[in-house]
């Protein structure tokens, strides 16, 4: 076991358990892993386009706070997590192959610690592309459309109830989960990172060296919630992570200014990060 290995995994298949990481099995994992990444999306959209058929079916307008929730509720609310039962049930793998539990007061450490690590990572990573390069963020085109329909307030909470468990389940416990059977601890958390921040790309417009520099920003709170969900083995653990952090920064840009020229860059800064 490496470094980042904990007492609770000891017993889950790991870069040690022999035949798991031959040679032909890694390139495998990664393509395996790859595509579950793409499924989830096209599953998530899928729905996301029937839930908004019915809507209309049913007689009610197609505002884009309709289309926003139900493109939350499609993607990460419902399609994320077909997938990661669809990925469960095929591999003739029990539920537990995702640890979830009530987090202890331990679990409860690593929420804490991790939210906070992840926040001063990316606001010390964001000082240092704005100052290295002149290039502007890229927009998030959903989080300006959650701004532009007054919905930032409603993000808060969809951040902690939709957003943080369904991209958590499916990148940190199916993708990283199933990398890790592969490859080291630290080999999973950057090979699923390497999967989570680019697919932001859906959601960003801008030049591509402003949604490269955006992905890279993006990179390093999913290296924070992949290092927790190795440590703790509870993916409710770096789902609150990841639902606490994006709900601070909706929050951030529900509460903050927009008359002045430095608090609209500082939005548009905050806003790609989602």
């Amino acid at each position: 076991m490496d470094s980042l290995s904990t007492d609770a995994d000891a017993s889950s298949p790991s870069a040690d358990d022999g035949d798991a990481t031959s040679s032909g099995s890694k390139p495998r994992a990664v393509l395996v892993a790859f595509g579950v990444a793409i499924l989830g999306f096209v599953v998530g959209l899928a729905v996301s386009l029937v839930l908004m058929g019915v809507w209309v079916a049913l007689g009610f307008e197609p505002t884009t706070s309709a289309v926003l929730v139900l493109g939350l509720v499609g993607l990460q609310g419902i399609g994320f997590g077909l997938v990661a039962y669809a990925y469960v049930h095929f591999s003739g793998l029990s539920f537990d192959f995702v640890p979830v539990s009530v987090p202890s007061l331990r679990d409860a450490g690593y929420v804490v610690g991790g939210y906070l690590t992840a926040f001063v990572l990316v606001l010390a990573a964001l000082v240092l592309v704005t100052t290295l390069f002149t290039t502007e963020p890229a927009t998030n085109e959903g989080a300006q459309a959650a701004a532009d329909s007054g919905l930032l307030v409603w993000m808060i909470p969809l951040s902690i109830l939709l957003i943080g468990p369904g991209e958590e389940l499916l990148f940190r416990g199916i993708i990283q989960g199933s990398l890790r059977r592969h490859f080291s601890a630290a080999g999973a958390i950057v090979l699923a990172t390497a999967m989570f921040a680019p697919a932001h790309i859906l959601s960003l417009s801008g030049s591509l060296q402003a949604a490269a520099l955006t992905i890279s920003v993006l990179s390093v709170p999913s290296l924070v919630f992949g290092f927790v969900y190795e440590r703790t083995r509870n993916i409710a653990v770096p789902a609150l992570c990841h639902g606490l952090y994006n709900a601070t920064l909706f929050g951030i840009q529900a509460a903050a200014p927009t008359s002045t020229e430095n608090a609209s860059g500082l939005l548009a800064v905050l806003a790609a990060l989602l």
